[in-house]
């Protein structure tokens, strides 16, 4: 394992989820959020801090996870990886939430999508950042 790769990666990756997030949720999904307002908690937005730690911790976790079962095949690896991932995390994650909190199928699904393809961008992310120079 190489830390150095490691931490790159794990930061890279950090800063990819950030960025679609910002895109997701702060633009794309700010429609249908407005229309369920009362089911967002009146202090959220000052709790955010909480979720930024976390995600750094799944993207720590993502990428140590990734470089054990490291293989150096690529590109297609690195999407495989973030495919699984996704469906490991997504599958409850978005669907556990959408049996337990009155949200609206479609938003579980574009949750559940989106989320797939950030887990399979961030996968493919990992695998550029961690790949061994060329020499």
């Amino acid at each position: 394992m190489n830390l150095k790769r490691m931490v790159v990666a794990s930061v890279m990756v950090f800063i990819a989820f950030q960025v679609m997030d910002f895109f997701v949720h702060g633009k794309l999904l700010v429609p249908v959020y407005k229309t369920l307002t009362h089911l967002w908690r009146p202090d959220m937005m000052a709790k955010m801090w909480i979720y930024q730690i976390s995600s750094f911790i799944m993207s720590i976790l993502f990428v140590y996870i990734f470089t054990k079962g490291y293989e150096n095949k690529g590109i297609l690896e690195g999407a495989r990886f973030g495919l699984i991932t996704g469906l490991f995390m997504n599958v409850v994650g978005v669907f556990g939430g959408y049996a337990m909190y009155p949200i609206p199928f479609s938003l579980a699904l574009m949750w559940f999508a989106f989320g797939m393809a950030q887990f399979i961008i961030c996968g493919v992310i990992a695998a550029l950042v961690y790949r061994p120079k060329v020499k």
